[in-house]
């Protein structure tokens, strides 16, 4: 559909501050999964409020490698777009400003281990309660029920125990982890998919609701393919390197330099591989004239394959097939990535007022476009801005900093 010129100039004004503006989130998260919820939420425009340990805030502003004004990297590229305060959430008075934060909020977000929201007497029950509109997302390792819901849990926890390792790696190779923290990336992700979701019941019902995250069961979905196999064929899949389990050639080949990645999905793209290569003679072997039998023959069909990719460099294939229109890449290092002028059309690469770039969010909407990313918050540095948004005299703000409250 083609918009009338008044029209996407409306919709341009109503998203300059992004399709999340107006909508407060309170955000009582730590390490990765969690704060990458809230970073995502705040790159589409939400406010954003981080609450944290008035002495050192959250645990990763102390792990490396740090900026030159001595900020945690991993800290800042999950916390952008948010507003910090500190606050002391088990004094009396710290509560009741929390409660305050609450009354003034559409979403609150945490990631703690199932219960110690309950034991500090901000479970669900209790702030429903003080705002009915309130969306409520837990983000945990097992989720708030189940025999596990009280263990610890780390990113590789949730990719070995949901069989994420498994499936990873090198033919009889050990089982290896996937190479970027995806148990609390996913969780982070489906997180924010929750949130949304519930915001909108939230129109029509005029009330908030509980949402309920586990990392586990977010890897479990991940693998969605993987499982059906499994569950319906009796087909346990194993590690299978860069190979595809269903079609093939759908994997690395090393070629005369550099490895690149070739996938042939459909019969024409076979075809038009096969022409490519000057190996016409394949498409008349009865092994592989389905992607099923080329899968089911992949050992024979990949020693053929070796050493016509072994025969000439990289950049000659990948512009051999692109000609023919079959899906090829460069195996990129995250260097080259960041090169890439795919990458750097789509302004992937964000760089912040101080000079530190980092990975923004991946969604564009040309008609209502986002607002620009944000920096990180220093510990506490909006704790004054907050406070007198909820109410808090100047006199109020010296006292509740005096008993150490904020």
């Amino acid at each position: 559909m083609i918009l009338a010129e008044q029209d996407a100039g409306a919709q341009q004004d109503a998203g300059a501050k992004g399709p999340l503006a107006g909508i407060r989130v309170t955000d009582c998260t730590h390490m990765l999964a969690g704060p990458y919820c809230t970073w995502l939420l705040g790159a589409l425009g939400a406010d954003v409020i981080k609450i944290e340990r008035r002495e050192s805030g959250d645990f990763t502003r102390e792990v490396a490698p740090f900026t030159a004004d001595n900020e945690s990297l991993f800290f800042m590229s999950a916390n952008r777009n948010k507003r910090s305060i500190t606050l002391d959430l088990k004094a009396p008075r710290g509560k009741a400003i929390f409660h305050k934060l609450i009354s003034t909020s559409d979403v609150l977000v945490e990631n703690n281990r199932a219960g110690v929201m309950e034991r500090l007497g901000f479970g669900y029950a209790a702030l429903s309660a003080l705002n009915p509109r309130l969306v409520y997302a837990s983000i945990s390792g097992f989720g708030q029920t189940g025999p596990y819901q009280h263990r610890p849990c780390f990113d590789l926890v949730a990719q070995a125990m949901s069989g994420m390792m498994s499936i990873t790696g090198e033919p009889g190779r050990a089982p290896c982890r996937v190479g970027t923290s995806l148990g609390d990336v996913a969780a982070g992700t489906f997180g924010v998919i929750g949130v949304l979701s519930a915001l909108q019941q939230r129109e029509r019902t005029g009330r908030g609701t509980y949402v309920d995250v586990a990392m586990v069961d977010c890897q479990i979905a991940l693998m969605e393919n993987a499982f059906a196999r499994y569950l319906n064929a009796g087909h346990e899949p194993v590690a299978l390197g860069s190979r595809h389990p269903l079609v093939a050639p759908f994997q690395a080949f090393p070629t005369a330099d550099r490895p690149i990645a070739v996938c042939v999905d459909t019969e024409a793209q076979w075809r038009r591989l096969c022409t490519a290569l000057e190996a016409e003679f394949l498409l008349e072997d009865a092994r592989f004239v389905s992607g099923s039998s080329r899968a089911d023959n992949h050992p024979a069909l990949e020693a053929l394959l070796l050493p016509i990719f072994a025969q000439k460099p990289r950049d000659t294939w990948l512009a051999a097939l692109e000609a023919a229109d079959v899906p090829a890449s460069p195996i990129n290092s995250i260097a080259e990535a960041a090169r890439d002028p795919q990458v750097q059309h789509r302004g992937m690469i964000g760089e912040m007022a101080d000079g530190t770039r980092f990975v923004r969010a991946p969604i564009q909407m040309p008609l209502t476009p986002l607002p620009a990313e944000k920096a990180p918050p220093r510990l506490g540095e909006h704790t004054t801005d907050i406070l007198a948004e909820l109410g808090l005299s100047d006199g109020e703000i010296d006292e509740l900093r005096r008993e150490s409250v904020v």
